[in-house]
């Protein structure tokens, strides 16, 4: 004893308190579980199963199970129309608040209408048709109770942006209207086709992260496109002196401008909306201009100075330039908006010629932009109001609107998220919200449109730049840097791409880098080290909890992922690699070398192929190292691959466990042995 020092007696001690905490929990532990093998399944059902798991996962059919024929036509048209189900129970009481909201959203889709048909390049009429029917067939086919349909900016400046590319719209106005229609007509096909083949989760790829930089790009790229109405400029000097430049502004413009601008950005912040995120006691919104915090919720009373806003600054200012003739002095004004409600315009869709595939191209974009918009837009309020939002129908309600929309003269049109919240704050109670609404535009078409005559652009364009201003949410940013790295990249990559690039270049870039970051995920899965929480029998991560041992003799691992053909060669080697970690840690430390390596695979929820043969390769590998490799609950679908390929019989069905304590119980006894 004495030519040891007290290190070495200490961790010999140590040794031994370990492999009697090991003989004691052998003996606690009389009975050790095996690993159910279910019954083979028959191929067809097995297919079956996945497919409906797949596709109809809510078991959309449920309600039809067992009903008569006539009762399930009538549920049939209830799924199609939901507004033959709810419609049964409407009464004055929700009519009074569906009246006051639908009248509020109106007040503010009116002028935004008109301010966003000029980001599509469109003449002003369009907006506000794009405002009058697509809501009446969303009203009877969607399942949203507050969603506010029309117009909206990102989505305008997204078509107007693909549609400049091919076609010149101030040389060639009536071919690019032609090609908008095309646009609106296949993102209405777009929109059917997920929601019927119930293919919605393919939205779920536009990140929450890579959004957020998306919209706040395009609010930047929106507000600074709006800065020649804004400041009046016609035709900008290639003079540098500032005196020249200051020549090819109006200061008149400005001075409306700014003045109309001020008022909107304070009307805006005397109330704040509800939007999106509840935490605790607070929203984290996803777009800024309409929030709610708890300061916020004693303002609500409130709502309908923000809402009304746009109009006001419309009607004043017109009245203005009326008065004054400021259009004299170089105000530039609207001047004509068509009257009359929408005429038809299915003749002119492009079904044929060379103009097809470039309206199916830009049709594609704009409508799952305009459909992610959508259902974010109505899963929040569904959620703040607690009722069951179907993503599927909602794509169907929104592809139908757009299809006969795009038949009406109506460009794309989504739920918009300002409207939206208003709907929401002014107490809506169902869809006729939309309807309400859009017999108000149908009157502003009818009768009003005339008296828009001497409306000044710059006040379109404070209504766009006060509009965009809370899309871009640097709260939610920095809110993605606290929580996921690479998440913030995504961010920053859709941000950057639509300031310095174009819209369909930062969407792009969003997009492949959500995928990389779905693929990085996938074949690059963690792994953790396990150890035994003192006083019990459960297993978690070393690094997690430090205060976890580690069993002598045996190292315990855990693999957080499906294990296929993508990580199989990874998993694999990184097993191996934190073998080898440990055993150089034993080394140095003069400790007994490994002799078990359990593999725990709750997380493995499948295992194709290649995960076999990894699982093949890397017994062959321990074998050599004179180590045995237990596996600890298999779930049902790796066990029934394990049994298929023969790796049970391998392996030895006496080294695969219910759990990591019967493995570490029957594994520490044969180390004790050994010992």
């Amino acid at each position: 004893m004495g030519n040891y020092s007290d290190e070495e007696l200490a961790r010999d001690g140590m040794d031994t308190r370990s492999l009697s905490s090991s003989r004691n929990q052998a003996q606690n532990f009389t009975y050790i579980h095996k690993v159910g093998v279910p019954p083979r399944q028959n191929l067809w059902k097995e297919i079956k199963a996945t497919m409906k798991e797949t596709f109809f996962a809510d078991d959309p059919l449920r309600p039809f199970k067992d009903q008569t024929k006539s009762r399930k036509f009538v549920l049939g048209m209830q799924a199609l129309f939901p507004i033959l189900e709810w419609g049964r129970s409407y009464n004055f009481k929700k009519f009074r608040g569906d009246l006051i909201s639908g009248l509020t959203i109106a007040s503010l889709c009116i002028p935004q209408d008109i301010a966003y048909a000029k980001l599509a390049n469109l003449d002003p009429q369009y907006g506000l048709y794009s405002s009058f029917v697509p809501p009446l067939i969303y009203a009877f086919m969607g399942s949203s109770r507050d969603i506010a349909i029309g117009p909206v900016a990102v989505v305008s400046l997204l078509l107007g942006t693909l549609l400049q590319n091919e076609i010149d719209p101030h040389t060639n106005a009536a071919d690019y209207r032609r090609l908008a229609f095309t646009a609106t007509f296949f993102a209405g096909i777009t929109q059917a086709t997920l929601g019927i083949l119930r293919l919605g989760f393919l939205i779920d790829f536009l990140s929450h992260a890579a959004v957020v930089g998306f919209m706040g790009g395009a609010a930047i790229t929106i507000a600074l496109q709006q800065l020649k109405g804004f400041l009046g400029i016609k035709k900008f000097t290639k003079n540098t002196d500032i005196i020249s430049v200051m020549h090819s502004w109006n200061w008149q413009t400005i001075v409306i401008g700014a003045t109309f601008l001020a008022f909107l950005l304070f009307a805006k912040y005397i109330v704040r909306l509800p939007i999106l995120i509840y935490t605790n006691k607070h929203f984290i919104f996803l777009h800024g201009s309409y929030m709610i915090c708890e300061q916020g919720k004693k303002n609500k009373k409130f709502f309908w100075v923000p809402a009304t806003a746009p109009l006001i600054s419309v009607i004043l200012s017109t009245l203005f330039v009326y008065i004054t003739h400021a259009e004299k002095k170089g105000v530039a004004i609207v001047r004509h908006i068509e009257k009359g409600i929408n005429p038809p315009s299915a003749n002119e869709i492009h079904f044929t010629g060379e103009y097809l595939a470039k309206g199916f191209k830009i049709g594609v974009v704009a409508g799952m932009v305009a459909l992610t918009e959508a259902v974010a837009i109505g899963r929040t309020f569904a959620s703040m109001k607690d009722y069951q939002l179907d993503g599927n129908k909602e794509m169907v309600a929104l592809g139908a609107m757009n299809v006969i929309g795009s038949m009406t003269s109506c460009y794309v049109a989504t739920g918009s998220f300002s409207r939206s919240a208003v709907n929401y704050m002014a107490g809506c109670q169902t869809a006729v919200s939309n309807i309400v609404m859009s017999c108000v535009v149908f009157l502003t078409l009818e009768f009003i449109t005339p008296l828009f005559k001497y409306t000044p652009n710059a006040i379109l364009a404070s209504i766009i730049i006060s509009a965009v201003i809370g899309l871009i949410d640097y709260e939610a940013a920095i809110l993605i840097w606290k929580i996921d790295k690479f998440d913030f990249v995504a961010c920053m990559g859709a941000f950057f791409g639509v300031v310095f690039a174009s819209v369909e270049i930062g969407l792009l870039i969003a997009v492949s880098i959500s995928f990389a970051k779905v693929l990085l995920q996938v074949t690059r899965p963690r792994t953790a080290m396990l150890g035994r929480i003192p006083r019990t029998s459960v297993y978690r991560n070393v690094e997690q909890y430090p205060e976890a041992t580690k069993v002598p003799g045996i190292l315990i691992v855990r693999v957080d992922s499906a294990i296929y053909f993508s990580n199989s060669n990874y998993i694999k080697e990184r097993i191996l690699r934190w073998l080898n970690d440990e055993e150089e840690k034993l080394k140095a430390s003069v400790l007994p070398r490994i002799r078990f390596l359990i593999v725990e695979m709750s997380p493995v929820t499948d295992i194709d192929t290649s995960g076999v043969h990894a699982l093949e390769e890397l017994h062959r590998s321990l074998q050599k190292r004179d180590v045995q490799l237990v596996l600890a609950n298999p779930g049902q679908l790796v066990i029934e691959k394990l049994h298929a390929s023969d790796l049970v019989n391998l392996i030895g069905e006496e080294n695969i466990f219910l759990t990591v304590a019967d493995a570490v119980v029957t594994c520490s006894t044969k180390v004790v042995q050994e010992v």
